[in-house]
């Protein structure tokens, strides 16, 4: 994408997070300053763009196995970023061809992609908001028409709750996020880990992040446990992500490469 083609108020000269990792995954929707970036970053961690399609293909088996087995119609993608191949709804509707979903997210260009390729779909909502302000998110007009909160709903934070650092009380929002939804309903989680990271490589890949329009902070697993609250998590737990459930293409022979943790909760049962 040529800068000069940048929509009008949309800031080309800080790296954008959605943009580094649409980078990562091999798209085409970021400018210059994001792809400077995110090779700043690939000198430290040179398997980022192989963590990025990990991360995609964690969520991808996990839309797969809420929308199968568990059971579940209605998702919640907060912080979803920008579209790519195998977007959640398409995900979903390959197993239940009735599937609705909700996209949320801050980004003027994120949202801007998402409504021009969701326009004709009426299973589809993108809808601005923000997890620090979770209530607004839950009280927008336009997912309260798609999303029926009498009936289990999967609320999908993948890759964002890095983004959000402890002095603005994570945790708190999630909770905010997550006390309405009924019985029957799921979350799940990826966040970055440095774990098994070297120290020097971790912090030259996060002084790229707090140059771009958001810094990323590392938590552990009993940390993104503690995001679930009382919810109960399913087997395997918080793992790496492609030890969650994977299949026989999504094996890695080192996990930790891919600097992710993830993991899938349900409300408690009874």
């Amino acid at each position: 994408m040529a800068d000069e083609q940048a929509p009008v108020g949309v800031d080309v000269t800080t790296p954008n997070i959605a943009r580094i990792y649409d980078y990562f995954l091999g798209g085409k929707d970021n400018y210059a300053t994001d792809r400077a970036a995110a090779e700043q970053i690939m000198k430290s961690v040179p398997e980022a763009p192989a963590s990025a399609r990990a991360n995609r293909a964690f969520l991808t088996r996990a839309v797969r196995f809420l929308a199968g087995e568990a059971g579940v119609r209605q998702f919640v993608d907060v912080g979803a970023g920008l579209p790519t191949q195998g977007n959640v709804h398409e995900v979903a509707r390959g197993v239940n061809p009735d599937a609705r979903v909700a996209y949320v997210d801050n980004d003027p260009i994120v949202l801007a992609h998402a409504r021009a390729l969701m326009v004709e779909d009426e299973g589809v909502a993108v809808v601005q908001g923000d997890l620090r302000r979770p209530e607004e998110i839950l009280a927008d007009e336009r997912l309260r028409r798609l999303i029926d909160f009498r009936e289990p709903v999967a609320v999908l934070l993948v890759a964002i709750l890095h983004f959000i650092g402890d002095d603005e009380d994570p945790f708190t929002m999630v909770a905010r996020l997550l006390d309405t939804l009924p019985a029957g309903s799921h979350l799940v989680i990826s966040h970055g880990y440095e774990g098994g990271m070297d120290g020097g490589a971790s912090e030259r890949a996060q002084s790229v992040y707090r140059r771009s329009t958001s810094s990323i902070h590392s938590r552990d697993p009993e940390q993104v446990a503690r995001f679930f609250g009382g919810w109960e998590i399913l087997d395997p737990g918080v793992v790496w992500i492609s030890q969650w459930r994977p299949t026989p293409d999504d094996a890695m022979a080192d996990p930790s490469v891919t600097h992710f943790l993830g993991a899938v909760g349900r409300t408690p049962q009874g």
